[in-house]
């Protein structure tokens, strides 16, 4: 009766054994993909895609993660590139083996979904992203906070206790390990993912195993570890994982102990969990405050920045305006000054340059004018080309300041104008008029698009016209100007030009502005009247000869021996001195010009 019970118990044993493996080979050789109804991509698309550039020494490479809904968790879909869904029995049994790991610092696989795009498989999504991410962001995990020697120690625990499992499991070994394929959690866990899948994945470039069946465990050696008399066990242990001998280097279950060892050690300290808590609290906070302190400063920065290129664009009142209430009303000022000036002979220049020439020409003539407008109580309108327009008393009114800073800002230009050089025409002059005039204006903010602050009104053709009507390096300043510089105590110097006509106005009383008393301007000598329509001519002919010298300076240091090119560069300079003997600004040239140029 014994042996019959005996034999019974024994059957119905192995029959149940037989049974389960039967259905454990049945399930392998199945495999059914996750109903794409069930995972739901997430509608943002900047949490759908995440892009993760992840620079290294040798390699540049970019992640794209995709992350999605499934069972009320957030998972990450890893494309199956090397497969269409139909997978062969040995890939059926490799999904089968993932299936069944289930480990707290393993990522957890749910399956397979077929999509439109391709196939996917649906892991455990890490939310903190990956290792090596969470040891580079020095912003959101400083040294003294996060980096300390019991968080190494925790995250080479973690690794070890992953790896130790997954060698103990059918899986067997993972391949692909690094720091990229280590992530980590809401919880500072560190959990190991891209493993098993040989069949789809191919072996990745960077991995750390070592040269033997079971890995060695130089993931661990990630972080530079600090030499201290308490962890010299654990450094002896790193050292040895780098050992050139495979043999001498341990698996991953010593590492496990090594590390299970210095974790007790740190726990059985007189400090108690709660304490380390709280302390980790108090550091947090202190980081938390330093980090609000360093971005309150680096948003102050750029606000700054921003208010400075919009102080360049509009004016500050303006701006200041535009910030506070989003519009700006339009605004009548009974009495501003106007400054006019353009490039006299700018076209004929433009005719014989190179866009790029003419680029440089105007950038290096209005820088000048630039930094003479920040040293006087004026504003800068706009340029058209080689108009340069500014304007005093608005949108702060100043009095009558505003004529006497215009008339001081145009003499300063004027001289700047008289020792100006072309870069691409030396030799050349540039001339300039100038236009002043004063009265009521109106001005607003014109447009939501490249906003502009502009002007309107008679005074600002007025002002056009006085420039207009003006002759080269002469300052025109119209009597409504005189008057006002008459009020005020400032001794300007200047004479009557007499009658001259403006379009639109008729007869109008004119003057010439030609200094200050008591202030030494050392302006250019302008030209007579009487030679005004000769120096239009001489013009292109000092262009022409100009461009003449410096091809046949281009062409003989072509031909030239280097040994004899100190002696050519001096032939330049003698036909400068040549050329220069010839009348500048007010001595015209004898040769007869044919060529006509229009101003």
């Amino acid at each position: 009766g014994v042996l019959a019970v005996t034999v019974v118990v024994v059957a119905t044993i192995a029959f149940i054994f037989y049974r389960q493996n039967r259905k454990d080979r049945l399930l392998r050789k199945r495999w059914s993909h996750i109903n794409p109804d069930l995972i739901s991509l997430l509608e943002d698309s900047e949490l759908n895609v995440i892009s993760l550039k992840i620079e290294d020494e040798r390699e540049k490479v970019k992640f794209k993660v995709r992350r999605a809904l499934y069972d009320k968790k957030i998972v990450n879909l890893k494309e199956l590139k090397n497969s269409d869904g139909n997978f062969n029995k040995t890939q059926r049994i490799e999904l089968n083996a993932l299936l069944h790991i289930d480990y707290y610092n393993l990522t957890k696989f749910y399956g397979t979904v077929k999509f439109d795009e391709g196939v996917f498989g649906v892991f455990e999504y890490g939310e903190r992203g990956c290792l090596r991410h969470v040891l580079n962001d020095k912003v959101s995990y400083p040294e003294e906070t996060f980096m300390d020697w019991e968080f190494k120690i925790s995250v080479m625990y973690d690794i070890a206790k992953g790896m130790s499992y997954l060698h103990a499991s059918s899986i067997q070994v993972h391949g692909r390990l690094k720091s990229t394929n280590c992530v980590v959690d809401n919880r500072m866990v560190v959990k190991i993912t891209d493993f098993g899948c040989n069949a789809f994945l191919s072996s990745s470039k960077g991995k750390t195993t070592g040269p033997r069946s079971t890995p060695s465990p130089n993931i661990v050696s990630v972080m530079f570890l600090k030499r201290d008399a308490s962890v010299v066990q654990v450094y002896m242990m790193i050292r040895s994982c780098w050992d050139e001998d495979p043999e001498k280097r341990p698996d991953f279950k010593k590492v496990e102990n090594c590390l299970g060892k210095a974790i007790s050690k740190i726990h059985n300290q007189d400090e108690s969990y709660m304490d380390n808590m709280i302390r980790r609290l108090q550091m947090y906070s202190r980081n938390l405050e330093h980090l609000v302190e360093e971005r309150t400063a680096l948003y102050k920065a750029e606000r700054d920045r921003a208010d400075c290129l919009n102080f360049m664009l509009l004016p500050g009142p303006v701006v200041k305006s535009l910030k506070e209430t989003g519009v700006v009303e339009p605004e009548l000022y009974d009495e501003v000054t106007i400054y006019f000036s353009d490039i006299v002979g700018f076209t004929t220049l433009c005719q014989y340059s190179t866009p790029m020439e003419v680029v440089d020409m105007l950038n290096d003539i209005y820088k000048g004018f630039d930094s003479i407008v920040d040293h006087h109580d004026v504003y800068k309108v706009e340029t058209i080309g080689d108009a340069y327009m500014v304007a005093s008393g608005l949108p702060k009114r100043n009095g009558n300041r505003h004529a006497v800073d215009i008339c001081r800002m145009a003499l300063d230009i004027l001289a700047f104008m008289g020792t100006f050089q072309l870069r691409h025409l030396p030799g050349i002059p540039v001339w300039i008029r100038i236009g002043v005039h004063s009265g009521p204006c109106a001005a607003g903010v014109v447009g939501m698009k490249m906003p502009r602050y502009c002007l309107f009104g008679d005074t600002v053709n007025t002002a056009s016209r006085m420039e207009s009507t003006g002759h080269p390096l002469r300052i025109h300043v119209s009597e409504p100007t005189i008057n006002i510089l008459q009020r005020t105590d400032c001794k300007f110097e200047y004479e009557i030009r007499g009658e001259t006509f403006l379009k639109g106005k008729g007869t109008e009383t004119t003057y010439w502005l030609t200094g200050e008393t008591g202030e030494d301007y050392d302006l250019p000598t302008p030209p007579t009247t009487e030679n005004f329509q000769r120096l239009q001519q001489d013009l292109a002919h000092m262009i022409l000869a100009c461009l003449e010298r410096r091809s046949r300076l281009s062409v003989r240091r072509k031909k030239t021996h280097p040994s004899h090119r100190q002696e050519d560069d001096e032939d330049p300079e003698s036909g400068v001195e040549s050329e220069s003997s010839h009348p500048e600004y007010l001595h015209l040239a004898t040769v007869d010009n044919t060529l006509s140029t229009f101003l």
